[in-house]
């Protein structure tokens, strides 16, 4: 049995929405201290709608799939609903991550409420009204 799904090693071979976005509503930056491992989450929100995300990661694999799994998953959502996105969510739309792996799907889910948290900050919103 593979260490790693299909969907991991096609994620991590063709990541999508790699880079930044300039003049970003939001950014997330998170890091693992462990493995070392550093997201960063841009995004555009228009309408309380993530209109377009990128990531720049620094790590390995499973992060880089993580990253660039959560992009697709959360491209073209409501806030309300992207708040809600969990590192099990992520690791099941990869069909799994190993065990020693399941850090970097919290690290994208971290890095995602970074960004929100950062655009709550931006534009004095209490980050609470998306949670309800």
């Amino acid at each position: 049995m593979a260490l790693y799904s299909e969907k991991v090693m096609e994620h991590f071979r063709h990541p999508r929405n790699v880079g930044s976005i300039e003049n970003a509503d939001a950014i997330g930056e998170v890091g693992n201290g462990k493995c070392g491992d550093i997201m960063r989450m841009y995004l555009k929100i228009d309408d309380d709608k993530v209109s377009d995300v990128k990531f720049e990661t620094f790590g390995c694999g499973s992060a880089i799939a993580s990253s660039s799994m959560v992009t697709e998953m959360i491209k073209g959502k409501p806030l309300k609903e992207v708040v809600k996105l969990t590192n099990k969510a992520v690791t099941e739309a990869l069909d799994g991550l190993p065990t020693h792996k399941l850090h970097c799907s919290v690290l994208a889910e971290e890095a995602i409420h970074a960004a929100i948290q950062d655009y709550c900050s931006k534009n004095n919103i209490d980050y609470g009204v998306y949670k309800k």
